[in-house]
């Protein structure tokens, strides 16, 4: 669950923000701050500047009809595709995919990372080449708006948030139509069964098929 367990954070322009963390959920107060700093330090000749707070990559690729609203980084490569919902808080990373009804919203996505279709994704920090498959998006607040807590087997680590989605490992793949319940944390290269509901902690290298079934890749 610690940030050096999930992230290579040579993937991330918000290495500095993140290095800082012993878990990743404690850097989401900061993203929009971190932004803010970092926005303007970027080179007028690899970055446009279209809107206040806002800095977008010269060769990241910008369909029409979407909204993107600062504080926001878009990364070289990237493509925001028609219908994506930025709502600002949002670091993405370089060669990204922003699908089509795509909402972000506090969040850091590493490069590499897919979020192509119907997905909300929002208090939420995804690694290096995360793919969430068509319509699964994170649950980031409890439905009796409690503090999210994490669950690890036995071990609960309070966050002290209200909103907290998800924790991707990089190289972790979501099957579509999944929720990703609030504080869920998925360790690296695991995957999830479509139509999933996913709740705690799915350790590294494994395959989540149902919510007491998660098996080890080797024995699958």
């Amino acid at each position: 669950m610690r940030t050096c367990e999930l992230f290579d954070l040579t993937h991330t322009a918000a290495a500095a923000l993140l290095e800082k963390t012993e878990y990743p959920w404690e850097a989401l107060a900061g993203i929009g701050d971190f932004i803010l700093a970092l926005g303007p330090t970027l080179s007028p000749a690899e970055y446009d500047h279209p809107a206040e707070d806002v800095w977008l990559a010269k060769d990241a690729k910008i369909y029409p009809n979407n909204y993107i609203a600062g504080p926001c980084i878009i990364g070289h490569g990237t493509e925001v595709r028609p219908g994506a919902f930025i709502r600002g808080n949002a670091l993405v990373g370089d060669n990204c995919v922003v699908g089509n009804s795509t909402e972000l919203k506090n969040v850091i996505l590493f490069d590499n990372v897919q979020v192509p279709h119907y997905n909300y994704v929002g208090d939420s920090i995804l690694g290096y080449k995360t793919h969430m498959g068509a319509g699964s998006i994170t649950s980031n607040v409890k439905s009796d708006k409690t503090l999210v807590v994490i669950h690890n087997g036995k071990q609960d680590i309070p966050t002290g948030r209200k909103k907290v989605g998800a924790m991707l490992g990089d190289g972790a793949e979501v099957g579509c139509g999944s929720v990703l319940n609030p504080g869920t944390v998925i360790g690296r290269d695991s995957n999830i069964y479509p139509l999933s509901s996913v709740r705690g902690t799915v350790p590294a290298n494994s395959i989540f098929k149902a919510q007491n079934n998660i098996v080890p890749k080797t024995l699958a």
